[in-house]
């Protein structure tokens, strides 16, 4: 059975993890930096924030590449997006543009050529974690969450295990579970076809 979480641990600020003070953009000034020249593909916009992407490591790469051959196959590849933004709660689209690593849609991918996807485009976003994991379980949960995103995995690729998350409400998931390994789970959209998450690592 996987294990149930009831919500994300709260750090409440102290003098020790108290951070400095720091540049909170928007999507209209990053479109304005990117018009001039400045390159920020390795950036996305969370809270106000710019996060690094970074470099995916193999670990990820390899993961990332087995949980979307397996969305391809259920969903089909027209319908399954990597790394692509989209669009989230309106209060929060000025400030934040997240790329899930993958994206399933709930119609194709041409259809968005001109528009990002809305949360009423998404049957599913998925974040693979590796140093990131606090950072996707709680700032990246809150964020999709408010945006009504009806089903969010994490998979961690330290702990070996999928966290999926389910019923967004008031700015938080309701039905948080843990899956290991040994465990198996049917995304919302594809009910009958269960994803063993030992196939998304190298066994």
């Amino acid at each position: 059975m996987p294990a149930i979480l009831n919500e994300a641990p709260i750090l409440l600020p102290t003098a020790a993890n108290a951070q400095p003070p720091r540049k909170l953009w928007t999507r209209m000034e990053l479109a304005a930096a990117e018009s001039i020249g400045l390159d920020l593909t390795r950036y996305e916009l969370i809270e106000g924030d710019l996060i690094n992407k970074m470099g995916k490591n193999w670990p990820h790469v390899s993961s990332l590449v087995l949980l979307q051959k397996w969305l391809v196959m259920v969903f089909g590849a027209e319908f399954v997006a990597p790394e692509a933004p989209v669009d989230v709660a309106p209060e929060d689209n000025p400030t934040s543009e997240p790329q899930p690593d993958l994206v399933v849609l709930t119609q194709d991918v041409t259809e968005f050529v001109c528009v990002k996807p809305k949360p009423e485009d998404i049957h599913l976003v998925v974040e693979i974690s590796d140093s990131t994991l606090a950072f996707d379980l709680g700032t990246k949960a809150a964020l999709y969450a408010r945006a009504g995103i009806i089903e969010y995995w994490v998979l961690d690729l330290q702990g070996r295990s999928l966290t999926v998350h389910r019923a967004p409400h008031a700015g938080r998931y309701l039905d948080v579970a843990v899956y290991s390994e040994a465990e198996a789970v049917a995304p919302l959209a594809a009910p009958d076809l269960k994803f063993p998450v030992a196939a998304a690592f190298k066994a």
